[in-house]
């Protein structure tokens, strides 16, 4: 039997309707609602926790929105609401949060290596030149990376830098040897810069360090000045000394990796571009703050000073050692420790530091 051509024509207007109603039908099988959970164990007014808060969760949201056709709702969980400090790691990995943002220094047996930076105190005192040498060093050696994924089930957005790191105490203090049989605060690794000028090192937190000094557990913290204003740290260590161990960059955001598998390809581009985004802002912010939050000590009547280069170099002399002991010990465990360290070392001289002691890895 011939068809007319307004046959004709009805039946093909007919299947391109169906063409249409299936093309349609399949798009919006492809829009999706997509819920995240992100979560620190610190609290907002730390300024990595802030900028996740006002910055990267906002971002993506607004972003993903306006480039694709899903929309993301973040459920946040901060000052360890949803996971505590050491718990985050592992919160991510099983899947109780989708995105954490932790420290590495409470990882220590985990992620062994990934505060290298700490092996080398006396570093860049500014935090965009931190995070840039410590991105040279990850992009070089894939490890610190890969791990996340090989071992731990996620995947590493990007690092985080912390601001530079002093010593705030509950007294006064003018040499290295003021310092020994004193009970300071650190957190993980940084406990050996004390340990080396005997002093007695206490591990603790930024959550309970008010507490820590108010009762006496110990009677001062290595820490950035961010800190010890945003915490009010100085209400009880009212003496905070610029020693400069560095800006370190030992923080990390991280997502679980089925959740970060089963998201839409265009909404992973838009995390892993904001997640950069995100990193660099840290460095940037830490260095804008760091004069500010030293000027804001001083305005809350904290006694800020700087000890002269002959106590940096002292320091330094008691630790000129002690990376190639970490470098050992770690390549003894078949991570690549020496080659990071090795990096680090010529990143940071290539961005113009100059270490008090410059130490020597085989």
């Amino acid at each position: 039997m011939k068809l007319g051509k307004t046959s004709l024509l009805i039946a093909a207007g007919a299947v391109v309707s169906l063409l249409g109603l299936g093309a349609a039908h399949a798009q919006a099988q492809k829009r999706e609602t997509i819920t995240l959970r992100i979560a620190s164990g610190h609290p907002v007014v730390n300024t990595y926790v802030n900028l996740l808060n006002t910055f990267f969760v906002p971002e993506v949201t607004r972003r993903v929105k306006e480039r694709t056709p899903h929309t993301v709702n973040f459920i946040e969980g901060y000052g360890g609401s949803m996971v505590k400090l050491p718990d985050t790691l592992e919160g991510v990995q099983s899947g109780i949060i989708d995105l954490g943002a932790f420290c590495f220094c409470f990882e220590p047996s985990n992620l062994p290596l990934h505060a290298f930076q700490v092996m080398l105190p006396f570093g860049t005192m500014d935090a965009e030149t931190s995070l840039k040498t410590a991105r040279a060093v990850y992009d070089k050696v894939p490890y610190l990376s890969n791990v996340f994924e090989d071992k731990w089930g996620q995947k590493l957005l990007g690092i985080i830098a912390d601001n530079g790191y002093n010593l705030g105490t509950t007294m006064p203090w003018k040499s290295v040897s003021d310092l020994k049989g004193v009970k300071l605060a650190g957190a993980g690794l940084n406990l050996k810069w004390l340990e080396y000028v005997g002093a007695v090192p206490v591990q603790g937190t930024l959550n309970e360090a008010y507490q820590g000094m108010q009762t006496g557990v110990y009677n001062g913290w290595i820490m950035f000045p961010s800190a010890w204003v945003n915490f009010k740290l100085y209400e009880q260590g009212k003496h905070y000394t610029e020693i400069g161990f560095g800006a370190i960059t030992w923080h990390g955001l991280t997502v679980n990796k089925r959740r970060w598998d089963g998201l839409p390809k265009d909404v992973q581009a838009i995390i892993a571009e904001v997640a950069r985004e995100y990193e660099l802002r840290t460095g940037k912010v830490n260095k804008e703050d760091y004069p500010k939050q030293i000027a804001k000590l001083k305005e809350l009547g904290t006694n800020v000073s700087s000890v002269p280069a002959s106590v940096r170099i002292e320091w330094a002399n008691s630790l000129a050692g002690w990376p190639q002991e970490q470098a050992d010990a770690l390549d003894k465990q078949g991570l690549p420790a020496s080659q990071v360290l090795k990096i680090t070392l010529e990143e940071a001289e290539k961005a113009g530091h100059k270490w008090p002691v410059r130490y020597r890895i085989r």
